[in-house]
């Protein structure tokens, strides 16, 4: 189940400025019910002031006069804040960390990569690998500091990507080199 952002602060404007039932707001909120009954005997959430769930698009007033009207029913968000959580969660994805010990295997990753998937543009290397644009450049052009001693390594084997990972990107990519050919 989606819950709003900041579930307490809403949960404490939704008590103060709602006639909605303590379960509604636990259920809306993703609170246990005593916790919600504590926001509105003031001793959970003294410090927290409330925000508005209706200003920052997560609900309608509509919603709330429905479940008020009706204590049975339960709040749901917002389809467009649904669609924006969806996205925030995509794109808080963060690089995965690499071990020092490992970092020098990234220039033969992308050698193999180069060699066997030469559909992937630069930027889903580097953001497969976690590596520079210019470091593909180089390799690529073979001008890299230490090209002669480049092995072509599977990087999924050098523990830098994932297989899915991988398939996943190259699919993509081939899908793209597809359309680009149809039209």
């Amino acid at each position: 189940m989606n819950y709003p952002l900041m579930p307490k602060a809403t949960a404490v404007w939704l008590v103060e400025n709602t006639g909605l039932t303590f379960d509604q707001i636990a259920n809306f909120c993703g609170l246990h019910v005593l916790e919600v009954q504590g926001i509105a005997d003031g001793e959970v959430a003294r410090g927290i002031k409330g925000v508005d769930p209706v200003t920052h698009g997560q609900i309608t007033l509509e919603e709330i006069t429905r479940c008020e009207n009706d204590p049975n029913a339960s709040i749901t968000l917002s389809p467009s804040a649904i669609k924006l959580m969806k996205a925030q969660e995509v794109s808080n994805k963060k690089g995965k960390y690499i071990p020092v010990a490992r970092r020098q295997d990234k220039p033969n990753a992308i050698a193999w990569i180069l060699k066997n998937c030469p559909e992937l543009t630069d930027a889903q290397i580097s953001k497969l690998i976690g590596t520079t644009k210019n470091t593909i450049n180089l390799i690529r052009s073979k001008t890299h500091w230490n090209y002669s001693n480049l092995r072509a390594k599977d990087p999924v084997l050098l523990g830098l990507c994932t297989q899915a990972d991988l398939n996943y990107i190259s699919e993509l990519a081939r899908q793209k080199a597809e359309a680009k050919k149809e039209n």
